[in-house]
């Protein structure tokens, strides 16, 4: 039972605390009971501790998928002011909130050196995914490869917005059933 009771005192004073950093100290009384309390011990305790809490807070940021996915397969897009290509290739990555690492062989002789070593010339935009690289911008194939190393299709994994279904189509009438033959003698 002196469990439950300091278990109840800890949640009494943990709810009452407020959602930003609060203290709360602990020590033993005169009979040896462990206290509690959000208030300073009287100053004829001594070895009493002062614990700080951080409050409730829900971290809302990126889904375990994402973090995964990044940690294992991390992306790197190589592109420059290709155009068309180039711009649709930073569209799909930001639409479907990729992280990536973004490298322009025009501006930086170290991504120049990097994308020859690659792939052996200088064409963009190249996606590399993890291990598996990309050259040249197709939608599906960039698709695929972020489907395949577990990146979500949505930022933050919230749901794509999709287009209204269909309303349902109206019930036909049942089909009458038919009447009993007459009996014959």
């Amino acid at each position: 039972m002196k469990a439950g009771s300091i278990l109840m005192a800890i949640g009494l004073v943990a709810a009452s605390l407020s959602v930003g950093a609060a203290q709360l100290y602990q020590w033993k009384d005169a009979q040896g009971h462990t206290v509690y309390s959000d208030q300073a011990p009287p100053p004829s305790i001594r070895n009493a501790q002062q614990k700080a809490f951080k409050g409730n807070v829900i971290e809302i940021g990126e889904s375990y998928n994402a973090k995964t996915a990044r940690e294992k397969f991390p992306v790197t897009l190589y592109a420059s002011a290709c155009g068309i290509p180039c711009d649709q290739a930073r569209q799909l990555l930001g639409e479907r909130g990729i992280p990536f690492s973004g490298k322009d062989p025009q501006a930086s002789p170290e991504a120049q050196a990097e994308l020859k070593k690659l792939t052996g010339r200088l064409s963009v935009p190249v996606l590399v995914v993890g291990s598996e690289r990309i050259d040249g911008f197709e939608a599906g194939q960039w698709q695929t490869a972020l489907d395949r190393a577990g990146y979500p299709k949505s930022p933050s994994g919230s749901k794509p917005e999709t287009a209204a279904a269909p309303a349902p189509a109206p019930a036909s009438a049942p089909a009458p059933t038919p009447a009993p033959a007459a009996a014959h003698p």
